[in-house]
């Protein structure tokens, strides 16, 4: 389970990341923040860190999501 400060980071960060992607687009969003949260259950919660597997897991999504 995360702490507060961890989700709240996730939270911003993925918002952050998803700015340019339709809020309809749920499937791209659910993407990212499953990458994200795969990095936070390892430890990797720096909010540098969390914005660069943000934006990988922007560009390997399938063509649909982007």
């Amino acid at each position: 389970m995360l702490d507060p400060a961890t989700t709240a980071l996730l939270r911003a960060v993925l918002d952050e990341v998803c700015e340019h992607i339709s809020s309809h687009d749920t499937g791209a969003r659910a993407h990212v923040a499953s990458k994200m949260l795969e990095a936070a259950a390892r430890g990797d919660i720096s909010r540098e860190r969390l914005k660069q597997i943000g934006r990988e897991a922007l560009t390997e999504a399938p063509t649909m999501w982007r």
